[in-house]
Order: structure tokens, then sequence, then C-alpha cells
């Protein structure tokens, strides 16, 4: 076993009934969710974001890390199994290899984002609100979060 696999395998296993909510947009449960199997679907504010059915992924990480309400909703689309790891803040302290696991995912998200900021930049040359539009993107992503310091005892 190795990867993800390894790290969480000692991890309670749920199943979760297809139209099961794992989070729902605007709340708060401290969980992280791993897929070990089935297929997810993430809505925010009623728009379809991502279809989720790689086993290894990680749910709920956003809020978790930023102390903050989900910003999305994961619902089961059909029979899914996944591992739980309540109360993440504290219990990740004792998985330093998923935080560090969970950091490297964000960072190359972060990475492709910005990479595909840059080409959608260049696309429009000639259109000056969608290039507005993408400057103020592109400085999200590099300012700390509103009311963040940037540290731990944000989670306190």
């Amino acid at each position: 076993m190795t990867g993800i696999a390894a790290l969480t395998v000692s991890l309670p296993l749920e199943s979760i009934a297809p139209g099961t909510h794992l989070t729902t947009e605007g709340t708060r449960i401290g969980h992280l969710y791993i897929l070990e199997s089935g297929r997810l679907i993430v809505t925010r504010g009623g728009v379809t974001l991502a279809t989720i059915d790689q086993p290894g992924a990680i749910i709920g990480e956003m809020a978790v890390l930023l102390g903050k309400p989900h910003s999305a909703t994961v619902e089961a689309e059909s029979e899914c199994q996944v591992r739980v790891l309540a109360d993440a803040v504290d219990a990740l302290t004792q998985y330093p290899e998923l935080l560090l696991h969970i950091a490297t995912i964000a960072c190359a998200r972060l990475d492709t984002t910005s990479a595909l900021l840059v080409e959608l930049q260049h696309q429009a040359t000639d259109q000056p609100r969608e290039q507005a539009l993408v400057r103020r993107i592109l400085g999200a992503l590099t300012a700390l979060p509103r009311g963040s310091r940037g540290n731990w005892v944000d989670h306190e």
C-alpha cells in the first residue's frame, strides 16, 4: 500500500448513500473525508464545479485549513466509501504526512490555476473587462485571506 491509502488506512471507513451530503455550503463540520470509491458532485451557489471519482481525493480540506465554513456542497452521486478524519485540525497534528500531502495538492491546484489564468490573460488582449477580471483573480491568489494572520492561531 502506498501514498494516501497508506496514510489513511487506520481511519474509520463509512458507506455513503447516493444523495447524502458530505459537506454543505455555509456549514462547518471540521471533518476531512478521503474518497475510497464512488462518485461525488461538488456544487457552489448552485453551479456544478467538479465531479470527484478518484480514490484518494480529499474532501473538506479548505474549510478545515482555513477555519471557515464549507465553500461548496459535496454530494454522493453514487454509493461511496470514504475514510473520515474527525476533528481534523487537531487530528492533523498526528498525521504530518497527510498534512504535507494536502499542502502539496493545494500548491499543485494553485500552480495549475495561475498558469490557466496567465493563458486566459494572453487570450484576452483585446478585452479590457476580461483582463481586469483576470488581474483581480491573480491578485487574490497572492493575498492572505481577509482576517488571516497566516498561522495556526487562526484556528484557536
